[in-house]
């Protein structure tokens, strides 16, 4: 690489680390100062709760994302590719930056970049569909207002996705549209990682010394699923904040209910530090140096 091109790579190298780290401190820092808010918490419960949590998080999503991929990678590559994203997605407004690192290991294995993009938008299309479903079969409602708002972002979603088509028709054509039965295993996946989060917040309400009914719990997840489209940061985001507001009106004090909340946010980052963060280090280590770093000229 020509000596001019190399330095603007690395200064855009370390200024992409500094921003990474940057974040990282920020989202850690804001989750610090929410653990304040749960002062003499019973860890044990939450950590009952949060073994469940992290086989859905980071097992079941990794394989409903491998079902609907057209990559031809493993299950083991999936695995690791949704781990490291998980651990950006924590230090990033609306957990986008796990979505930009899978569309990124994506293009490393030569996937275009539009197919890429609808490649991890489908995996999330279908998460919220295992939400939806998940919460009908229940029999747990939304309040109106937000079940309203949550139509009109699907219908929202569907016209620029139709517009699309028709404006650019050959722009997704690399990726096609999963089989039904395909679909229908990412569905059952998706509502299977809505279980193990309904144990995590069961977990730490249980911490906080409080008790909730799992049926009544389930609206105010789905509430604060809406909520959670509206960007913010990772332990003091729109969706912590209406998952408070939620146990609150079930009857948990508010202090337990902030504790809750903060618990889960905190407890988020324990996986996601692990095993995203180990991912990152193995695959950094088996990188082969830089021609530089070998003396080439």
């Amino acid at each position: 690489m020509p000596e001019s091109l190399e330095l603007p790579a690395r200064r855009g190298s370390r200024t992409g680390r500094w921003l990474l780290g940057a974040g990282l401190v920020v989202a850690l820092g804001v989750s610090g100062w929410s653990m304040d808010r749960a002062p003499g918490a019973a860890w044990q419960p939450a950590l009952l709760g949060l073994l469940p949590w992290v086989v859905g998080k980071y097992v079941l999503c990794p394989l409903r994302w491998h079902a609907l991929s057209v990559s031809g990678q493993s299950r083991r590559w999936h695995l690791r590719a949704y781990a490291e994203s998980e651990l950006f997605g924590l230090a990033s407004p609306a957990h986008v930056g796990a979505d930009l690192w899978r569309m990124h290991r994506l293009q490393r294995t030569g996937m275009n970049r539009p197919c890429s993009i609808a490649e991890v938008g489908l995996d999330r299309l279908v998460g919220a569909i295992g939400l939806g479903v998940f919460v009908v079969i229940a029999g747990a409602t939304l309040p109106p207002a937000l079940l309203a708002a949550a139509v009109g972002i699907a219908v929202v979603t569907l016209v620029v996705g139709l517009v699309l088509h028709r404006v650019r028709p050959g722009l997704l054509a690399a990726r096609p549209l999963p089989r039904p039965r395909v679909l229908l295993k990412g569905v059952l996946i998706s509502m299977a990682y809505q279980l193990s989060v309904m144990g995590l917040l069961i977990g730490t309400v249980s911490s906080m010394g409080e008790q909730v009914q799992p049926l009544a719990l389930l609206g105010v997840f789905g509430a604060s699923q809406v909520a959670g489209i509206i960007p913010g940061v990772h332990g003091a985001s729109p969706r912590e904040g209406a998952l408070v507001v939620g146990l609150a009106s079930l009857g948990v004090t508010w202090t337990a209910a902030l504790g809750a909340v903060a618990l889960t946010a905190a407890l988020a980052w324990l996986p996601a530090v692990v095993l995203g963060g180990a991912s990152l280090g193995v695959r950094r280590l088996r990188r082969p140096p830089a021609l530089g770093a070998l003396g080439t000229p």
